[in-house]
């Protein structure tokens, strides 16, 4: 387990670890997912998810419409057997608290 699996699976859980950490990473990092996000119209809930305050949430749905037409959802949900629809839900509650967790300070992480 590697470094942000550390991070992340005392946040989200070890099963969600690996999961979550190669979902930021085929996302181009934290950076890559803020980005996608603030493209999107959301760029209030990924800051909140930066920033120390309260974590915005982020819905199945956003997460489909956001990241469905990338292939790694797809594989994702095929590697640990969730439905897309199932992994979207689970990313959903994880990658703020995970997002949160990767940029203590509330500051982005270098590339």
């Amino acid at each position: 387990m590697g470094l942000l699996d550390g991070l992340i699976g005392g946040v989200v859980g070890a099963e969600m670890a690996s999961v979550v950490n190669t979902f930021i990473q085929q996302h181009g990092g934290v950076q890559g997912i803020v980005g996608q996000l603030e493209s999107q119209g959301l760029g209030a809930t990924a800051r909140s998810w930066v920033s120390s305050g309260a974590n915005q949430a982020i819905s199945p749905d956003e997460i489909t419409r956001i990241f469905g037409s990338s292939p790694i959802l797809g594989q994702l949900a095929a590697k640990t057997g969730l439905s897309p629809q199932d992994l979207a839900a689970k990313l959903s509650q994880a990658l703020p608290a995970a997002i949160d967790k990767l940029t203590p300070g509330g500051t982005l992480p270098a590339k």
